[in-house]
C-alpha cells in the first residue's frame, strides 16, 4: 500500500521518533493540529505500514551488555539451502542486533551486543556449529559516537 506523506506527517513521525511514548496532546500541540486528526493520520500511517512495531530503546551497558562486535562473514555457500539455514540461525540468536546481506567482498555483516568477549566467543562457537562459513573477522567496537534509528524526515 502506498500512502502519501505530507508535511504534517512529517511532523508527527518525527514527533514519535523521539518520544514515542507522548500523549496525543503533547503531539497535536507540536504539529499545530488537534487529537482526532493527529489519531487518524497515525492510525492510517501504521495501516500502511510507515510506522511499524513501538517498542522502548534500552541502554546495552546499563544491563550488562559491554561488548559490541561487528561480525564480517563471508561465505563460499550461496545456495538456498544453505542460506535458510543462515538466516535461521540468526534471527534465533537474540545477540543479533542487525544483519545484512552486502555486495562486495564480504557477504554479511552482523552487529552482535554481549557481555564480553568471552560471550562473543560462545556465540561464535554456536554459530559456526551450525553454518558452515569461509572466513569471519569480528570487529570490537571501542567507543559508539552515534546510534540512532530515526530516520532524517
Amino acid at each position: 500500500m502506498t500512502v502519501r506523506i505530507d508535511d504534517t506527517d512529517r511532523k508527527i513521525l518525527a514527533a514519535l521518533q523521539r518520544d514515542a511514548s507522548q500523549s496525543l496532546d503533547d503531539i497535536a500541540a507540536e504539529v499545530g493540529s488537534s487529537k482526532t486528526p493527529v489519531w487518524n493520520r497515525i492510525r492510517k500511517l501504521r495501516t500502511a505500514g510507515v510506522i511499524g512495531q513501538t517498542t522502548v530503546v534500552l541502554d546495552a551497558e546499563a544491563l550488562g551488555f559491554d561488548a559490541c562486535f561487528f561480525v564480517l562473514i563471508r561465505t563460499s555457500e550461496h545456495d538456498s539451502d544453505w542460506q535458510q539455514r543462515f538466516l535461521k540461525a540468526l534471527k534465533s540468536r537474540p545477540e543479533v542486533q542487525e544483519a545484512h546481506r552486502l555486495a562486495g567482498d564480504i557477504d554479511y555483516i552482523l552487529k552482535v551486543r554481549v557481555a564480553n568477549a568471552r560471550a562473543y566467543d560462545t556465540f561464535y562457537q554456536a554459530l559456526i556449529s551450525e553454518v558452515k562459513v569461509h572466513n569471519v573477522t569480528a570487529l570490537l567496537s571501542m567507543e559508539e559516537i552515534k546510534s540512532t534509528i530515526a530516520l532524517p524526515l
